[in-house]
């Protein structure tokens, strides 16, 4: 569908805000997913931060069109309750609200699922970290690429080269949207590069690691890796709105519809809904649908080891002390991407796929959590502003600490 931008007026962007925590008042309630921790104790990532002030994620969400959106879902939860927002119009040609428990695709945000099953398989003794993946996968990747350890796949040292399709243009998009790609197929259009750098020595992030751990699961556990997730993760936690897809081009269950910005050669702008793509051509690396409340559950319980047994946790949380491609030191662990904000840090991932871009943050003791879903305009595009502005109105320090 295309969705003319020149001499049409969008519909007035639509804000509902929910409310539930302590404080809140009428109908306030705990979030299932928190313990109610007594006063005055506070861990330190938490008594770092602010208050959560819900009249500033408001303010930040309330016109998303302005910030190249077209609708914005954000969910806040922790020990100060819970905030949930949406922003926006799921439809561009109805003017229909954002629904706030929309389903939208996580994109990378789907590698974290990925690396919690390698790492189970690792705590079952399945898996050796520090074997090299051709020791599970023979003849996969070529022997001009040296061998590469299960670790280093996960933690982006691997040194493959990457996919050719990995920065994606619209119009490559608009050519495969819908075009049916195999995991090998992938990883051989990759690997057919040069190395690029010695596995281990530096780290650059980058779809491949993740589309090699998926056929690793595969050649492990004798089953489809979106098996081994719904049967390890999705049902144990009941994430019922959580799936992956394969081939199926929908997305099902409510959804605000994602958008292409296309010039016209007369200077007009159109939207080109781009919601229904095949999305194999992502597979492993990011390919996974998911709702807000759905990941949050996963956060939360992922970070509190409820997936992984203690030694594996540590893992997930261990970036490597190597250089990073693009300067300054490793960001990247095993699944997960440190953020430093204001000298607090903060683990997440961020996602995109054409249409959406998303992401899933909170601090280490996983007491104050951010999940958010963008439906942006641009898939060329850098992240977002508008996601920055989110992640800092949740994560804003003590007035002290500025």
């Amino acid at each position: 569908m295309d969705v003319p931008r020149r001499g049409m007026r969008v519909g007035a962007a639509v804000l509902v805000v929910g409310f539930t925590g302590a404080g809140v008042g009428a109908g306030e309630a705990t979030a299932a997913n928190d313990v109610v921790y007594p006063p005055g104790t506070l861990e330190p990532a938490l008594s770092r931060l602010a208050s959560l002030d819900r009249a500033a994620l408001r303010q930040v969400i309330v016109s998303p069109m302005d910030s190249g959106a077209t609708a914005a879902q954000v969910r806040v939860s922790g020990a100060e309750g819970r905030w949930l927002g949406t922003s926006g119009v799921a439809d561009l040609r109805t003017g229909a609200p954002v629904p706030a428990d929309g389903r939208f695709r996580i994109g990378a945000l789907t590698q974290t699922f990925i690396a919690t099953v390698v790492l189970q398989l690792a705590a079952e003794r399945r898996i050796d970290l520090e074997r090299p993946v051709q020791h599970y996968l023979p003849g996969l990747l070529p022997l001009s690429l040296g061998p590469v350890t299960v670790r280093q796949l996960l933690d982006h040292t691997h040194g493959l080269p990457p996919v050719p399709h990995a920065v994606r243009s619209a119009s490559w998009f608009f050519e495969h949207r819908f075009r049916r790609w195999s995991p090998r197929e992938l990883v051989a259009l990759a690997v057919s590069g040069a190395p690029r750098f010695v596995p281990g020595t530096r780290q650059e992030e980058g779809d491949i690691g993740a589309l090699v751990a998926g056929l690793l699961i595969e050649k492990v556990t004798g089953r489809p890796y979106g098996q081994a997730v719904r049967e390890r993760i999705l049902a144990p936690l009941h994430l019922r709105d959580t799936s992956v897809p394969g081939h199926d081009p929908t997305v099902p269950g409510p959804h605000a519809r994602g958008y292409e910005s296309v010039a016209e050669r007369d200077g007009a702008t159109r939207q080109v809904d781009v919601t229904e793509a095949n999305p194999s051509w992502a597979w492993a690396a990011g390919e996974m649908i998911s709702s807000t409340a759905d990941l949050d559950t996963f956060l939360v319980t992922l970070f509190r080891g409820g997936l992984l047994p203690p030694e594996q946790l540590e893992d997930l949380f261990r970036v490597p002390d190597v250089p990073h491609v693009s300067g300054g030191r490793a960001v990247h662990s095993a699944g997960l991407t440190r953020v430093d904000l204001d000298g607090l840090s903060l683990w997440g991932r961020s996602g995109a796929f054409p249409g959406s871009t998303s992401g899933m943050v909170a601090t280490r003791d996983a007491r104050r959590r951010l999940v958010f879903s963008l439906n942006t305009l641009r898939m060329d595009e850098a992240r977002p502003a508008l996601a920055d502005r989110v992640l800092r109105a949740v994560f804003a320090p003590r007035a002290s600490q500025t």
